[in-house]
């Protein structure tokens, strides 16, 4: 079932390619992997720390390379993320004036490409399905994109190039850095070499610098995070939300995989550096949200902005601060994927979203004003949503660090600096809200219509996702929490 869920979309989108009607087809598959995925959660086993559901498939013995997938409680919940979005995604395109199939077929490509990568145990693989997600999220943005959308797709495929070239470097010297008779492409192999010493200590901390710095790129951790902003408010909305929502979650989700369990010594070593430039995505990131004069960059901005929580919850190296990260990895992925999405519906209404060439439109928006106030009370983290549990439980694992010293530790002085994000983030998604649904209707839009009621499936999905694990969340932290118990504190435990 796990390569099902994997190769759907991708054997969809070759079919696509091939003459089979686009949209049908694309919803017929992302319909097919969301109800996979979710008769697989009715069968996962809670509390269970290995891989579940393992498929294994020996392509070179000389090198102990294979393609193995299989899931455990962090994995899961990154394939549950990338089958609902895409869902909503797909629903949320529509018509396309030009190359239908070649646009319905990227989606897809996004789709399996993210959900191979988290699905892999082989750290080949891990990185090839990555790559596969990533081109046609540049066909994308330059072919379909509005604005300046050649700029931007150059300018996302220089960083995400050189983010993948450092990140190869790394994952090279990590297979070599373990003794011969040890080496795998195994990420369980690595781990368990790992967990008897057999990476030195300095081999960690060079090793870990240039995972931070290849994944870090890749989720557009300050200063590398320029390239966000501009391509999302470049790319079409299906594309920013499958990129924005999951793709870029795969760096956050490497980190966690393979650099805090596999290199702890030179994750410890590069623990400043990392709360430096968390704070970075949320401060300074923060602000420039709020200068914002555009709905698209403002939402560009603010998912760079809360990268920076879920840094500060890896950071943490605990428990408590990892589950919270994986949990805001999965609401955030759903909140910013919603907000893209109507704010692609206003562009195709408007033809611009500019705040001071909106306003009022609540009045005759309705369930777009609705679902957008939703979208944005979760991304503040107002309780009730699991945004706020994911945030929740980041500050208290990141706090709890320097709990027992004397004065004030890096982590305390990170946290409460970290927390003025929340004002910050409320600051400018209430502005964003006033400008857009509130204030007077300019004359230009008197002839809006609201979402049509095919639209509202996806809305309500997301939204129900977001409500149901914001008042549920310890489902979540039973399936997450054991695959961090291995080799994090025991003693930060949820």
């Amino acid at each position: 079932m796990v390569l099902f869920i994997i190769f759907c979309p991708i054997v969809a989108a070759a079919l696509i390619i091939a003459g089979l009607p686009a949209r049908k087809t694309a919803l017929a598959a992302s319909a097919l992997t969301l109800a996979t995925t979710l008769f697989l959660l009715g069968s996962f086993q809670q509390g269970q720390r290995d891989f579940q559901h393992v498929t294994s498939f020996t392509i070179s013995p000389e090198w102990n390379l294979s393609f193995t997938t299989g899931l455990d409680g962090l994995s899961f919940v990154m394939v549950l993320l990338a089958a609902i979005v895409t869902l909503a995604a797909v629903w949320f395109t529509g018509k396309i004036d030009k190359y239908e199939n070649a646009f319905y077929a990227c989606l897809l490509l996004i789709s399996g490409g993210a959900t191979g990568a988290f699905a892999s145990i082989d750290l080949f693989f891990f990185y090839a399905f990555h790559e596969l997600a990533l081109i046609p999220t540049f066909l994308l943005i330059g072919i379909w994109g509005s604005g300046n959308r050649v700029a931007a797709a150059w300018k996302i495929t220089i960083y995400l190039a050189i983010g993948s070239f450092i990140l190869l470097i790394g994952l090279i010297l990590l297979y070599q850095s373990v003794p011969v008779g040890s080496r795998s492409f195994d990420i369980r192999e690595l781990q368990a070499a790992a967990a008897m010493g057999q990476i030195s200590a300095e081999a960690q901390r060079h090793i870990y610098l240039l995972l931070l710095i290849g994944f870090g790129i890749l989720v557009s951790l300050f200063p590398f995070h320029t390239w966000a902003p501009e391509a999302y408010a470049a790319a079409p909305a299906p594309a920013a939300m499958l990129h924005a929502g999951v793709l870029k979650k795969f760096g956050l989700y490497g980190l966690l995989r393979l650099a805090i369990p596999l290199l702890p010594e030179g994750a410890r070593h590069w623990t400043s550096l990392l709360l430096v430039l968390l704070l970075g995505n949320i401060i300074y990131v923060g602000l420039v949200t709020i200068a914002q004069k555009r709905l698209d960059w403002m939402l560009g901005y603010s998912s760079v902005m809360h990268m920076g929580y879920i840094f500060l919850g890896i950071a943490s190296a605990s428990v408590l601060g990892a589950t919270g990260a994986v949990v805001l990895m999965f609401a955030h992925g759903l909140s910013i994927a919603l907000l893209f999405a109507i704010a692609g519906e206003l562009r195709k209404r408007a033809d611009t979203l500019l705040f001071a060439e909106l306003g009022g439109l609540g009045k005759l928006m309705p369930f777009a004003g609705l679902a957008f106030g939703l979208g944005a009370f979760a991304a503040i983290g107002l309780p009730g949503f699991a945004n706020f549990a994911g945030e929740i439980m980041i500050f208290f694992g990141a706090f709890k660090n320097g709990w027992e010293m004397e004065r004030f530790h890096i982590f305390q002085i990170a946290t409460v600096l970290g927390l003025w994000g929340v004002v910050i983030s409320a600051v400018y998604m209430l502005r964003a809200y006033r400008k857009t649904f509130m204030g007077t209707l300019h004359a230009g839009s008197k002839e809006f219509v609201d979402l049509r009621r095919g639209l509202r499936v996806p809305v309500a999905l997301l939204v129900g996702t977001l409500i149901c694990y914001g008042f549920f969340p310890q489902s979540f932290v039973r399936m997450i929490a054991p695959a961090f118990r291995t080799y994090l504190s025991a003693s930060k435990q949820p």
